[in-house]
């Protein structure tokens, strides 16, 4: 068998993922795993630091509060922006449903989307009363821009797509999107959850004028994540909750609100959850995106190959791709190719990946997806490829 050079100890950050001894986790894209200084950190911030901010007087509120603030700037730096263009959700879902619901139409009803957005990236456009157009993909699984050309009208608000398809891995050409949009006077939203840990990113030089990503798809914690959004945009928007910390003046008869982005934040934060995420990005800073991106492609060139060499496996999406696999295995349904994994201590994930309409495109209820992260080496691609062996004895 002719395969590349195994990808053994690459990046060397195995051990510092506590959860994973022992274990072949190759699920990041659905959540990441957490590595040593991120849990540090998030323990530290309850055990030792914890205060509430923005409000008390007292010396350890306003040393939180700092370091709150603090993570802001870090979230909006990673993708190249502004402290005051980033607002903290609970995740991307959360952020996306706040530019759907809130940004002025201008008259404009229609979103361009594709056919292999996430559902977070659909169902909000839906509740917001857009019009959804639907761009086709290519023949290797990526966002058809030439179609996308033909299609954009001066009726389209805003253009959301993903920047990297969580069930292909597929890479948006994001730079040639945001000339697609603004071509018709429409504005682009990327859906960033798994371009943010793996590919370096820069809204500017892309041209977006929203970007969303998720804190725990990016080794840190669950509940918070990122809407970034250019200043301009954010000002003319108006609050999408009401309650403490987004307020100016309150009475009875006339509240008045924050500026952005405090006005998009109602309510106590995830303090934790930012001062987590910004340990996580510490951390990936400290490896370098780029370094990611190169590992995690080598893992996904040799998992195809080494799938494609079992001769009962159809692979889906572009040779190339952003750390994820999508496969099946002739005859046996996605869920039990699962199973079977699961029990030779090889988690991937199994089912629709919450794209419902994109496996209806590919003619499947469900696929199996490997996706990789910094700690992933070619002893996991080995017990994929011996447990899927499993799954072909036991099936036959």
């Amino acid at each position: 068998m002719n395969v590349q050079a195994p990808i053994r100890t690459a990046l060397d950050v195995r051990d510092q993922f506590p959860a994973i001894a022992g274990w072949h986790y190759l699920d990041s894209a659905v959540s990441a795993q957490k590595p040593q200084p991120v849990i540090d950190a998030i323990t530290r911030a309850y055990a030792q630091d914890y205060a509430s901010v923005h409000r008390g007087v007292y010396q350890r509120s306003a040393d939180m509060t700092l370091a709150y603030e603090a993570a802001r700037a870090r979230a909006g730096a990673f993708i190249g922006g502004a402290a005051e263009e980033v607002v903290f959700t609970r995740g991307a879902t959360e952020a996306i449903n706040l530019v759907a619901q809130v940004l002025p139409k201008e008259g404009r009803d229609r979103v361009l989307l594709s056919a292999l957005e996430h559902h977070s990236n659909i169902v909000p456009w839906q509740l917001a009363g857009y019009t959804v157009d639907v761009v086709p993909l290519t023949g290797d699984g990526r966002i058809d821009l030439d179609a996308a050309e033909r299609m954009i009208s001066d009726q389209h608000r805003i253009v959301s797509f993903a920047h990297v398809s969580n069930v292909l891995g597929s890479i948006l050409d994001a730079s040639r999107a945001a000339r697609v949009a603004h071509s018709k006077g429409a504005l682009l939203l990327l859906d960033g959850c798994q371009a943010a840990p793996r590919l370096p990113v820069a809204v500017a030089a892309i041209g977006a004028d929203f970007y969303a990503y998720s804190g725990h798809k990016l080794y840190g914690p669950t509940g918070i994540g990122v809407l970034w959004g250019r200043s301009e945009l954010l000002d003319v928007m108006p609050p999408w909750q009401g309650g403490g910390a987004m307020i100016d003046q309150v009475s009875f008869e006339r509240t008045t609100f924050m500026p952005p982005p405090q006005r998009f934040e109602a309510g106590t934060p995830h303090i934790v959850g930012g001062i987590g995420l910004a340990a996580a990005i510490d951390w990936v800073e400290g490896i370098g995106v780029e370094r990611l991106h190169t590992h995690e492609a080598a893992l996904v060139a040799e998992t195809r190959t080494r799938l494609r060499e079992l001769g009962f496996v159809t692979l889906y999406g572009p040779e190339e791709s952003a750390g994820i696999v999508s496969f099946s295995v002739d005859g046996v349904h996605p869920h039990d190719v699962g199973t079977i994994l699961d029990d030779a201590g090889v988690a991937i994930r199994a089912g629709h990946h919450c794209a419902q309409p994109l496996m209806e495109l590919l003619g499947v209820p469900a696929t199996c997806r490997a996706s990789f992260a910094a700690h992933s080496d070619s002893s996991d691609i080995d017990a994929l490829v011996e447990g899927l062996k499993k799954v072909k004895r036991i099936f036959g």
